[in-house]
């Protein structure tokens, strides 16, 4: 009970707060009017001319945004996965008694506050940072690189920001993973790459799946990133919707409604992929 107490209050009140203020009207200072209304949605997915006359057109700037949150998201889960499986794979290979050193390290960036590591990286990446500086010294490049308010530093951000997550889920699965089949699998020819293959990585995708859940769900709402290292021409869906909740030029009901679609997007995806799971291991069964 105080298990569902806590997530009702914490999680689900707030959830469904949302969801009513999407269906509110925005007030002009700020805030809401207790009036019910469709044109936060409307806004989101239509547009209808400078004065709002007009007949509904698709509204591609905000469906642009989306895709590029999908993408970004997805590439830093890739990108996060190529790293974070070796690592977690070296890391289980270790002794057991240096493994939690190993683990230490990992997590040691948590220890700072996110925002503190993103302006970090931003320190790293400008045109006058320590990166083009030691590209400079090395005479790899002739000219300071432009990496910070592009979408490649966004990228960066991400990945910097959420690479333990991949790694500590395989590191778990790896961690329990029987060895000895893959000496059975040598002992029968099998090459290294078929090993990997066709008994490790299914061996390990448990922790495969969950590391990529938790990359690829908080880099989709990620707005620090975005606002700090991407500027405003690479606005992601978390920026945006963080945009509408600042000051008294925001619009609280639209804020509100992309957050609801942004949600709705996340647990669409979160039951086709637990649907399969489950025809999975009943085909298995």
């Amino acid at each position: 009970m105080p298990a569902w107490a806590v997530l009702g209050v914490m999680v689900l009140v707030p959830v469904l707060l949302m969801l009513v203020y999407s269906f509110l009207t925005k007030e002009f200072r700020g805030g809401v009017i207790w009036e019910p209304s469709l044109a936060a949605y409307d806004q989101f997915f239509c547009s209808r001319g400078l004065f709002g006359d007009e007949p509904c057109t698709i509204e591609w700037t905000y469906i642009a945004i989306f895709w590029r949150s999908i993408w970004q998201a997805g590439l830093a889960t890739l990108l996060s996965l190529l790293i974070g499986l070796p690592t977690a794979y070296y890391i289980a290979t270790r002794p057991a008694k240096t493994r939690p050193l190993w683990v230490f390290l990992i997590t040691i960036p948590y220890w700072v506050n996110l925002l503190i590591r993103t302006v970090s990286m931003k320190f790293m990446l400008r045109d006058n940072g320590p990166l083009n500086d030691v590209l400079l010294g090395l005479g790899v490049i002739d000219s300071p690189l432009t990496i910070v308010n592009t979408n490649f530093a966004v990228q960066m951000g991400l990945f910097y920001s959420y690479l333990p997550f991949m790694v500590l889920p395989i590191y778990a699965s790896v961690e329990r993973y029987d060895f000895n089949l893959s000496e059975a699998a040598a002992d029968l020819y099998a090459s290294k790459l078929t090993t990997l293959r066709r008994i490790l990585l299914p061996a390990v995708k448990p922790g495969v799946i969950a590391g990529c859940i938790l990359v690829f769900v908080p880099s989709l709402g990620s707005f620090l990133a975005p606002d700090l290292l991407g500027g405003a021409r690479n606005f992601m869906i978390g920026s945006l919707i963080e945009e509408q909740f600042k000051g008294n030029a925001g619009n609280w009901p639209f804020g509100a409604a992309a957050s609801m679609i942004l949600l709705t997007m996340v647990l669409v995806l979160l039951l086709i992929f637990a649907r399969q799971q489950a025809k999975a291991q009943k085909g298995a069964g």
